[in-house]
């Protein structure tokens, strides 16, 4: 790629961003679509979030991707909002049409797209998500359309409880256990929490709910001790990548117009998950 002065620029906000393999993804897709378009991620702080915004229609950008912590707050600042990420209630998607932002969230369509694509299937399923964030709303409200029973479960108990109300507010049925332990007979178990991002976190799950026939899947997209834990006990298991993949086709044809390369952009995160 050649940055000039006919280059058009597409961020990610987020808090922290540096550890993010979505500037590779894009770049490599926009490359192989011979697209002018650069990819960075720009660490953006909460109290600057507005600014930030601003900043999508000063410098004429096509659109930006949304990561923690902002999903939610985001969208105070926009001109209009897609009906699936209002009733989320979270955009992780910026299109900026003739100076009028959109917010969009393609998590959870990119989510239900790594489920068919390693075959799990969620349907007349009992399933649990641990964690009430952006993401997890997201995929929840996919996830609670189909399966027999759905189950959330939170330690910030008044998080939790909003997040109840959310679900409840857009008709779907949901069960929140008093504890992870009392948390049984699951078919899918989801980790959505930040646990596991370093090697020294805890499980996010208690190690008696980690058996066979029991899939285990982490929204983090590298292995990380959950996942190893599970398949040593022989659990059908699932990292992130495949959401962070397909989440980013979606936004890409947003921006775009255009269908991106997917395998050039799994090889790509792939690349940097190996440190190339």
């Amino acid at each position: 790629m050649k940055i000039n002065a006919k280059t058009r620029l597409i961020s990610l906000f987020g808090w922290p961003v540096e550890h993010s393999l979505s500037p590779a993804m894009h770049n490599a897709a926009f490359a192989h679509m011979g697209l002018n378009y650069s990819y960075m991620a720009l660490p953006v702080a909460p109290e600057m979030l507005g600014s930030a915004v601003h900043a999508i229609k000063a410098f004429n950008m096509p659109g930006v991707n949304v990561t923690v912590p902002h999903k939610e707050n985001v969208i105070q600042y926009l001109d209009d909002i897609d009906a699936e990420a209002r009733d989320i209630g979270a955009v992780n998607t910026i299109v900026n049409n003739c100076g009028k932002l959109k917010g969009y969230n393609t998590d959870g369509r990119g989510f239900m797209k790594s489920l068919e694509e390693a075959g799990i299937e969620t349907k007349g399923k009992n399933i649990l998500v641990i964690g009430a964030g952006g993401a997890s709303k997201a995929i929840s409200y996919y996830l609670s359309k189909d399966a027999a029973k759905f189950f959330l479960f939170d330690i910030d108990k008044p998080k939790a409880e909003n997040f109840l109300k959310y679900l409840v507010n857009i008709g779907r049925a949901v069960h929140v256990p008093g504890s992870l332990n009392a948390a049984k007979g699951m078919d899918i178990i989801i980790n959505a929490t930040p646990l596991g991002l370093k090697e020294s976190d805890p499980l996010a799950i208690p190690e008696e709910l980690i058996a066979p026939p029991v899939t285990i899947i982490d929204l983090i997209y590298h292995e990380t001790p959950l996942l190893r834990a599970a398949k040593k006990k022989g659990c059908k298991t699932l990292d992130g990548l495949g959401m962070l993949l397909w989440q980013g086709v979606l936004a890409s044809e947003l921006w775009t117009g255009k269908m991106p390369p997917h395998e050039v952009m799994r090889a790509a995160l792939l690349d940097g998950m190996r440190g190339k």
